[in-house]
């Protein structure tokens, strides 16, 4: 990466570049892939960079491209942290470029996607003095812990990291662009009993018993009627052939209802005592139409009726949306269309995001990333056609969007 041009950083030797400093949570030290982007964006014309150190482990990047015309600023996003490398990898998970594909931890969700970010910076730096308004990037440190410490706290603290729109390139697909995400309750449920031996069952209370009582009562919050507005289950179900050959078969389903998992059990110390102690933690998404007050308010009506058992909330974010026909949404949705030569689909994630916190702050979002290959397992992957092609959409997705925002 010699040169000093916005062609001198390379979208594929950077992703590898990204893989090689590795970033796992945990421990979440992104210290390494923060030092990567610094040093490719080093002497680019026209980008500042700064670090925001947010822990001993956790560096977070900005890089501002301001344009020479008024307008809008537009916000890029990602994240610079990964998942813990399991077992089973064939291919080298700190990158191995073959048949097409590029394999490596974390390299859709979300290392290629960071390259492209800060590809597209690049060359939108070249023409800055054309560009209207201007380009921010923020690359968090701490995603997969749920962003406090990287793209909250860059809201919080760094002026220019608000925005007038943000594009996420976190994992997706560039032909399923995602305007929103469901809310999130994770809860513990604690029950106590009265311990005895098995054989007298009328001296004991089963703590075990009234929990799965209370596992079976929260399973009717899946049954919670949902009220979305037209507009979105107009897009989730408009969306559905296309995001379901992505992401399975019932993700439509999925994106409109609660939904209750149980992923943790425990209770009782031997099969012949009767337990006095016994504990569940619970994911419960939420679909847009319900809010964490309504979830929460049935939970507690549910458990409160069964003796024994408590439930404590250990985290809570509501369901957040951009309306699918926004300004940034459909400016995104024509360069991918251009670039691609497809018209992408609109839809909403399953899934968590740092999409989420520019929302809360009333910046409209949307996220647009590379389409994933075993994401968290064995032999992650993206198509290097796509890595390319990403970074020509966000590039245009940035002019596009500038220009017809400009003031």
């Amino acid at each position: 990466m010699g040169a000093t041009g916005p062609d001198r950083i390379d979208v594929v030797e950077l992703t590898k570049l990204l893989l090689r400093a590795r970033s796992e949570t945990p421990p979440g030290d992104t210290n390494g892939p923060a030092d990567v982007i610094l040093a490719a964006v080093w002497g680019v014309d026209g980008i500042e960079a700064e670090r925001v150190q947010s822990a001993d482990h956790v560096a977070n990047v900005v890089l501002r491209v301001r344009g020479g015309r008024r307008g809008k600023r537009l916000v890029f996003n990602g994240h610079l942290d990964t998942y813990p490398l399991g077992a089973g990898w064939n291919a080298d998970p700190d990158g191995e470029e073959r048949d097409g594909k590029l394999y490596g931890l974390g390299v859709s969700d979300m290392k290629g996607g960071v390259a492209a970010i800060v590809v597209a910076l690049s060359r939108l730096a070249a023409k800055r003095k054309t560009l209207c308004g201007e380009v921010v990037a923020t690359f968090a440190g701490d995603e997969e812990t749920m962003g406090v410490l990287g793209t909250k706290l860059m809201l919080d603290t760094v002026p220019y990291a608000q925005g007038d729109a943000m594009i996420s390139a976190d994992v997706g697909s560039p032909g399923v662009l995602r305007f929103g995400e469901k809310g999130m309750i994770w809860l513990t449920l604690k029950a106590t009993g009265k311990a005895a031996h098995a054989a007298h069952v009328h001296r004991g209370e089963s703590a075990i018993e009234r929990l799965v009582d209370a596992i079976q009562s929260l399973k009717a919050l899946r049954d919670i009627a949902v009220q979305a507005p037209e507009e979105v289950t107009r897009a989730i179900a408009a969306s559905a052939p296309v995001s379901e050959a992505l992401s399975g078969a019932g993700e439509s389903h999925t994106l409109g209802h609660v939904t209750v998992t149980f992923g943790t059990i425990r209770g009782g110390r031997l099969s012949n005592l009767i337990a006095d102690e016994a504990e569940a933690t619970a994911d419960v998404r939420l679909p847009v139409g319900v809010t964490v007050a309504d979830v929460e308010a049935e939970i507690l009506r549910r458990t409160e009726a069964i003796p024994g058992v408590t439930v404590e909330i250990t985290r809570r974010y509501e369901p957040n949306w951009t309306p699918p026909d926004h300004p940034i949404v459909a400016a995104v949705s024509a360069a991918c269309e251009t670039v691609l030569g497809e018209r992408p689909v609109r839809t909403m994630r399953v899934g968590a995001s740092d999409a989420r916190h520019y929302r809360y702050a009333g910046v409209p979002t949307v996220t647009c990333g590379l389409t994933p290959n075993n994401m968290g397992a064995a032999d992650e992957h993206v198509s290097l056609e796509e890595l390319r092609s990403l970074v020509d959409a966000l590039e245009l997705s940035a002019e596009l969007f500038l220009a017809q925002t400009a003031d």
